[in-house]
């Protein structure tokens, strides 16, 4: 038999959670691919990996799998790297653009509109282009990596602005976005947390059936652990490649993203799905069905 063959979303927050397949202990026992939450669903569902860290809502599209305990990227109040940006308060949006790479997202979006914030705009699909997004739509989706970068250049401007005493001042090139004087900026996973009281699950690792065995999740359980252990390390990789500051990445890591499936991300999942079957997102919300692994009796009991 072949390695197995795992899809990893390439975004910095998955990171902790293949730390030890990447870059650690249990380099080289899997064969790793890297690509955007979209394309990790779809590469699952066409049997292309065994193995994928997906969006949250694919669990509801997909036949013959079944998740692996205890691990999520989920957040338990503001996760800053899914955002709403718009160039009008939310209550006003007529027309809003979806990142084309996300599947959760897109789905808490459409349920904030629907029930937190109470609009019914014209949706429009988009490439995760900010500035584009904003200049065809009143609103725009944004996710990952760019929602983060976009997310620490806003709070930068803020800090700047309060320094310097001068609400309008500032050269053009600071502004977060082309062309957009006033920005209102919405932290998704934390208008969830406002509308539900519950955590947002927003990813999950989820394989084929027949494919996992305990102890593959034990290495998937094992990976995770080692990736916390060095969360500090991992941000300091990552700053170089995305041109960001160490420490906002760690606190981001550390704060912000919440790599477990505990009781209370439980609960926020399986209203995410009650959710989105409710607004015909998903055929209908059936239950998790878990891999038998360390820890699997203790997920059975929340279900």
């Amino acid at each position: 038999m072949g390695k197995l063959r795992i899809s990893i979303v390439e975004f910095l927050n998955t990171a902790p959670l293949v730390w030890g397949f990447t870059d650690g202990p249990l380099a080289g026992k899997y064969d790793l691919s890297f690509a955007v939450p979209s394309k990790c669903a779809d590469d699952l569902h066409a049997g292309l990996t065994d193995v994928g860290i997906i969006p949250a809502i694919e669990y509801q599209r997909m036949e013959n799998v079944i998740a692996l305990p205890g691990m999520a990227i989920a957040a338990k109040s503001e996760v800053r790297s899914i955002l709403v940006v718009a160039k009008k308060p939310i209550e006003h949006v007529e027309s809003f653009a979806l990142d084309t790479n996300s599947r959760s997202s897109v789905g808490l979006a459409r349920i904030l509109c629907r029930k937190h914030w109470n609009i019914k705009p014209e949706f429009i699909n988009m490439g995760p282009d900010p500035d584009e997004m904003l200049r065809r739509a009143d609103a725009g989706l944004v996710i990952g990596d760019p929602a983060l970068r976009l997310r620490l250049k806003v709070d930068a401007l803020a800090a700047k602005i309060l320094g310097d005493g001068d609400c309008c001042g500032g050269d053009s090139d600071d502004q977060p976005l082309k062309n957009v004087q006033t920005l209102f900026v919405y932290d998704v996973a934390q208008q969830w947390r406002e509308m539900t009281g519950l955590p947002c699950v927003l990813a999950i690792w989820v394989a084929r059936r027949g494919t996992i065995t305990p102890e593959i999740v034990a290495d998937f359980q094992a990976s995770r652990e080692y990736g916390l252990a060095r969360i500090g390390e991992i941000a300091e990789g990552a700053a170089l490649k995305l041109d960001l500051p160490p420490r906002e990445l760690e606190r981001y890591l550390a704060d912000n993203i919440d790599f477990s499936l505990d009781e209370e991300n439980l609960a926020g999942l399986n209203l995410y799905f009650q959710e989105c079957a409710s607004a015909g997102l998903i055929p209908r919300a059936r239950p998790l069905e878990f891999a038998d692994g360390p820890g699997v009796a203790e997920q059975n009991a929340a279900r």
